[in-house]
């Protein structure tokens, strides 16, 4: 019922020129594959040129960020209008890494959300417990939190668009992957608020991700769980070989 998506975060790394090899390689690659939607992620410098490069495939173009006005005097930021202008169907809002280092909260996150949706993109809103958080019993409390807050004011037609992706923030970039019966604790925990919050139709169609140092080895094992529909790569996504055997984890033995 929920189609599969497998979505490549590359952070910082890789210039123009690196990005449109990497993203040439996956598109004769994955050629063909429609049972798993594929999204890559480059750093804004390389969007366009990899938006040429994909241009009629089967992989879709997603930022990493977005400034939640249409435009302004806002020095240094995107506008939503900006990355749907070169390509973009989706935008990650609300990376562990954007709470954490420049300091984002939920009502910053719930103002990108609805700035993303309102110009016909599709956020990637990102949640998760830092290892303080779970150790001290209060993960689904800052689940409830952030999706709350994040979702503030969108409403449930809307939500269609949303994929949510669940990032321990104890598993990103560490080698710690939550176990697949930790993710998906949390993951049906998100469905039972979009449920409380929406409706049990719309938390059923709703796709959630894992996100935390996923990769070939274990993905098949996370997505053989019931409410892990997918999956947000970092540092895997970064290598052909690695990130094709996600996307085709089907296939694995």
């Amino acid at each position: 019922m929920r189609k599969p998506i497998i979505a490549g975060n590359w952070k910082m790394h890789l210039v123009r020129a690196e990005a449109a090899s990497l993203a040439d390689a996956l598109k004769k690659t994955l050629h063909g594959i429609e049972e798993v939607e594929i999204v890559i992620a480059p750093a804004f410098t390389a969007l366009s040129a990899v938006a040429e490069i994909i241009e009629g495939s089967n992989i879709r173009l997603a930022a990493q960020n977005v400034h939640w006005e249409a435009s302004g005097a806002y020095t240094g930021e995107i506008s939503p209008l900006m990355l749907k202008d070169v390509g973009c169907t989706y935008v990650i809002v609300g990376h562990s890494e954007r709470r954490q280092y420049f300091k984002e909260g939920n009502e910053a996150v719930n103002k990108k959300v609805r700035a993303v949706l309102s110009v016909g993109l599709r956020p990637i809103l990102c949640i998760g417990e830092t290892l303080k958080e779970r150790q001290e019993g209060k993960t689904m409390a800052v689940i409830r939190r952030q999706l709350e807050g994040a979702l503030r004011g969108v409403e449930e037609a809307a939500l269609k668009e949303v994929v949510i992706a669940y990032e321990p923030v104890w598993a990103i970039g560490t080698g710690q992957t939550a176990t697949p019966g930790q993710a998906e604790e949390v993951h049906r925990e998100i469905r039972r608020l979009l449920k409380a919050k929406y409706s049990e139709e719309t938390a059923l169609a709703t796709r959630i991700q894992y996100g935390g140092s996923v990769k070939p080895e274990n993905i098949a094992e996370l997505m053989a769980e019931e409410d892990i529909d997918g999956a947000l790569v970092g540092g895997a996504s970064l290598k052909a070989e690695s990130f094709v055997k996600i996307v085709r984890y089907r296939e694995q033995p």
